[in-house]
């Protein structure tokens, strides 16, 4: 194993003052909603649907249209930019039968320079939950330059996410899901006692889905080990001996499961962002959170050095906008501020109470370039009693009211119709599947969010809501893969890491990379989840 620092150190102190944060987009909006897909931060929308961009819903191509086949058979699709297939697979890996089978829908974004073809290259674009399909539409072209015109761009949505069927749906209408959303619990450091109304949630949670979902036995086959398979078998169809694979977050686990599974097939594989694979399959989860608090004093940091005319949060030391942000979130947790109905407002009352800005806190840790210039504007404005920048920062992701009985269902066995980022239930659904058994009860629960808190101030309270997903799961993977992540791979694997990230640190990728001998692990010296490809370009698949 071994490091290379890329050329993109920060820039020198002197050179930061006067820094100017960029304000939010509607695709930075958009980055936030996915990453709050599995931070709690609820929308009341009338959908059981994640958040999907307006321009990606196509009312012109459904999915239904395509006969699922053995075989990959490509049809024109989404104003015939892409082509899509549907893949039929067996169910269970392990002992396939044409009784049960999953239907896996793909998605190409063809090469252009065809002269000098180099092969297909497949990307995840995380989760678990994350739908390639929603991301291949997003942001294939720019993959495609990154990687070059002379490849073609796959992706396919997970079985159980997105298009593909059965899907992991835990609620049969969509209004069921939509009132069991707005009984959310605060996050558990808002009050004594919340954590144990999270537990108890978690369970009910977890049993109701294993009953809505009995008869589709997608929880029995929802493993990384399942994707991987599947991955392997649309290789296979693709006539492609060797997998080009760039995976983002929960990708690196899929990458790193294929890699392990089937070392001999790998090609160029990056695993950017990466998830600590034994920690994954034991189900420790907790060194995901080691880096958070270097995010969150980076925003201090940076917010002292923008000065206060571009930092509305600005005070005389990085310390002292600390002490300031947790006044504030003490203060919210006694008297959390109103914000009123009206035209400028949503249509009806709302508080912002502290549990809505730590997960604001821990989402906008995501994008510091994008969300600490709002971020700022929002605790600003709260301190003096407004919530109008707040509600103008999430409004973009919410639905009128009205449109909840409306909302139709859309069966497990059918794909859905419109671009979705992902399935948020297939999240639990994956994780508790790949990890050991929950055995925790409420008071051993209690001592690993303690710790998690301790690690994280500012997203400890947050993110330990991704291990109690898994309480009171019984039902447990047919396919289980779980190690060991070690082998000669036919092409050294690249892992890619920021010097400071919020859910994905360093560590992870030193982690993982130990196991693979030759393989790299690059540090972009930044923080956050993003990144810059196109400084690494020759490093992927050039040469």
């Amino acid at each position: 194993m071994s490091e290379k620092l890329p050329h993109f150190a920060p820039p020198a102190p002197t050179a930061r003052r006067g820094r100017h944060w960029k304000p939010a987009s509607f695709v930075a909006f958009a980055l936030l909603s996915l990453a709050a897909l599995h931070h709690g931060f609820k929308r009341f929308t009338c959908s059981h649907a994640p958040l999907s961009h307006p321009e990606a819903v196509e009312r012109s191509f459904s999915w239904s249209e395509i006969e699922p086949s053995r075989t990959l058979d490509w049809h024109k699709c989404f104003d015939k930019q892409y082509d899509c297939a549907r893949l039929d697979v067996p169910l269970n890996w392990l002992e396939p039968s044409d009784a049960q089978r999953a239907i896996i829908a793909v998605i190409r974004l063809r090469a252009t320079e065809t002269a000098d073809y180099r092969g297909a290259m497949i990307f995840n674009p995380g989760g678990p939950g994350g739908s390639g399909v929603w991301a291949l539409k997003d942001h294939g072209e720019h993959l495609q330059t990154v990687v070059g015109k002379n490849h073609d761009i796959i992706s396919f949505d997970p079985r159980g996410i997105g298009a593909s069927v059965p899907r992991i749906e835990c609620w049969d209408s969509p209004q069921k899901k939509q009132f069991w959303d707005n009984q959310e619990v605060p996050v558990i450091d808002a009050h004594p006692g919340v954590l144990y109304d999270a537990f108890a949630r978690s369970i009910a949670y977890s049993v109701n889905c294993q009953t809505t979902l009995r008869d589709t036995a997608i929880l029995e086959h929802s493993s990384t080990a399942s994707h991987a398979r599947d991955m392997l078998e649309i290789l296979n169809q693709l006539g492609q001996d060797k997998l080009l694979y760039w995976g983002f977050s929960y990708g690196t686990v899929l990458g790193g499961t294929f890699a392990a599974m089937f070392p001999d097939r790998v090609g160029r594989l990056v695993s950017d962002g990466n998830v600590d694979y034994r920690e994954w399959y034991l189900g420790e989860h907790i060194n995901f959170i080691r880096d958070t608090d270097k995010v969150m004093k980076y925003f201090y940091e940076t917010c002292h050095e923008a000065g206060p005319l571009n930092c509305a949060f600005y005070q005389s030391s990085p310390k002292a906008i600390e002490d300031r942000h947790w006044k504030l979130l003490d203060s919210l947790r006694v008297n959390p501020v109103l914000l009123p109905a009206g035209e400028s407002g949503p249509e009806v009352p709302e508080l912002v109470t502290y549990s809505k800005i730590k997960r604001l806190t821990s989402t906008t840790l995501y994008r510091p370039n994008y969300f600490f210039k709002p971020y700022a504007e929002i605790l600003a404005a709260l301190e003096k009693g407004d919530a109008q920048p707040y509600y103008k920062f999430v409004a973009g992701g919410r639905a009128p009211i009205d449109s909840l009985c409306l909302a139709e269902t859309v069966p497990p066995s059918v794909p859905l119709t419109s671009g979705a980022e992902g399935t948020d239930d297939a999240f639990p659904g994956v994780l508790c599947s790949d990890g050991e058994p929950f055995t925790d009860n409420v008071t051993q629960f209690e001592e690993y969010a303690k710790k998690v808190q301790e690690l994280s101030t500012s997203a400890g309270a947050v993110n330990v809501l991704f291990r109690i997903s898994c309480a009171g799961r019984t039902v447990r993977p047919v396919y289980r893969f779980s190690g060991p992540f070690e082998a000669n791979t036919s092409f050294p694997i690249m892992f890619i890491a920021n010097h400071a990230d919020n859910v994905t640190p360093l560590i992870s990728a030193r982690n993982n990379s130990a196991g693979f001998p030759g393989s790299v692990v690059l540090i972009q010296n930044s923080y956050g989840v993003r990144r810059q490809p196109l400084l690494i370009r020759g490093a992927l698949y050039k040469g």
